[in-house]
């Protein structure tokens, strides 16, 4: 059998990710994949967790594979 598709993911606005973080009380896993130039030219949310995107492979395991992500 062919493997299940993964969801796509779902572009968010500011107002859409504070909104989930007051649903959740705060309990999300709010990963930014950014590289640390970019976050500190533009800036992040309070509570995210940084893992640059060519980590990802690497440091997945710091994910939790029961959060909302």
């Amino acid at each position: 059998p062919k493997p299940a598709a993964a969801p796509a993911a779902k572009q968010l606005s500011v107002e859409e990710v504070k909104k989930l973080f007051d649903e959740k009380n705060g309990k999300l896993f709010f990963l930014d994949v950014r590289e640390k130039k970019e976050i500190e030219e533009l800036g992040s949310m309070k509570g995210y967790h940084h893992i640059p995107v060519g980590e990802l492979e690497q440091r997945h395991r710091e994910i939790p594979k029961d959060a909302l992500i």
